[in-house]
C-alpha cells in the first residue's frame, strides 16, 4: 500500500451551532458488549442508537465526551424495532448482504417510502441527544444489491441524508464511500473509514484531510497484524493528523490507538 502524500492543513472554526469534531480528536467506537465502557480515554464515543437510550448519552456528556449515533441507512436489519415498517415495503428490500447475518440491501433511489423511515431514525437520534450521526452502507452503489444502483443515485441519497441530519442539528460522517469523497465533501462533516490503510484507498479521503475535516480510521485485528499497525499504518496516520484506531471486527470494548 501506498503512504498518504497528502499534505494536513490547519483546521478552521466551523461557523455553525453543530458540533463538528476536531481534526485529532481522539476516538472509541463500540456497537456490542454493552453496556457501552464509559472509562476509555476517548472525547467521541460512536455508539448505536437503538442499543442505548438518553441517559447513557447524558452520562457521556456529562464526563466530556461528545457522542455520535450509529444508524444503517443503506440495508435493512431484521432485528431492528422499527422492522415492520420495512418489512410493510417488501419492493425496497433487496439482496442479503453477504457476511452478515440479518441484512439485506436497501433500495436507496426509492425515498418515498424509505425517507419517512430515516426521519424517524434521525429524530430518535436528535431526542436522546446525540451530536452527531453515522450512517452505515451508503455506498450501495458499489455492491450487488439487486437493484440498479448508480453513481448519481447514491449522490442523491447521501446528500439527501446530510440536508437532514442538518436540519437537525447533527453533525454527519462519511462512512467510507470514499470515491464519492469529493462529490461530497461540501454535505458531510467529517469520515470514518474502515480497513483503508489494509486495503489501499486512505487517499481517497483525502479531501477531508486537506479540508480540515476529521478523519477517524480503523483498522482490524482480523485484516491487520498488530506490528503493521504500530509501525506502518500510525506513522502514517499521524503524518496527516488522522484518528487511527485497531479493532476487533465485532466492535466491542477493546480498543488500541497509536503510540505516541
Amino acid at each position: 500500500m501506498l503512504p498518504i502524500t497528502l499534505m494536513p492543513v490547519s483546521s478552521t472554526a466551523h461557523q455553525s451551532n453543530i458540533w463538528h469534531p476536531s481534526t485529532g480528536a481522539t476516538f472509541q467506537w463500540q456497537l456490542s458488549d454493552k453496556p457501552v465502557d464509559r472509562t476509555v480515554e476517548a472525547s467521541v464515543y460512536d455508539i448505536d442508537l437503538f442499543e442505548n437510550d438518553a441517559r447513557v448519552v447524558s452520562a457521556l456528556h456529562h464526563s466530556g465526551r461528545h457522542v455520535i449515533c450509529y444508524v444503517d441507512v443503506g440495508s435493512y436489519e431484521d432485528w431492528r424495532p422499527d422492522k415492520a415498517r420495512f418489512l410493510a415495503q417488501h419492493a425496497v428490500i433487496g439482496k442479503p448482504y453477504a457476511g452478515w447475518q440479518g441484512e439485506w440491501w436497501l433500495d436507496i433511489r426509492r425515498l418515498d417510502i424509505l425517507g419517512p423511515i430515516m426521519r424517524s431514525r434521525l429524530d430518535l437520534c436528535k431526542s436522546k441527544g446525540f451530536d452527531a450521526v453515522e450512517p452505515d452502507n451508503i455506498d450501495g452503489y458499489t455492491n450487488d444489491t439487486g437493484f440498479p444502483l448508480h453513481y448519481q443515485d447514491q449522490l442523491r441519497f447521501n446528500r439527501w441524508l446530510a440536508d437532514e441530519a442538518h436540519q437537525r442539528r447533527l453533525s454527519i460522517g462519511l462512512k467510507n464511500d470514499g470515491d464519492q469523497a469529493s462529490d461530497l465533501l461540501q454535505h458531510f462533516d467529517w469520515a470514518l473509514t474502515e480497513d483503508c490503510f489494509n486495503q489501499g484507498w486512505c487517499d481517497q479521503i483525502g479531501p477531508f484531510i486537506q479540508a480540515g475535516k476529521a478523519v477517524f480510521a480503523v483498522e482490524y485485528d482480523d485484516a491487520t497484524s498488530l506490528r503493521t499497525f504500530d509501525q506502518r499504518y500510525c506513522p502514517q496516520a499521524r503524518r496527516v493528523h488522522l484518528t487511527l484506531i485497531f479493532k476487533h471486527r465485532g466492535l466491542d470494548r477493546w480498543r488500541r490507538t497509536c503510540a505516541r
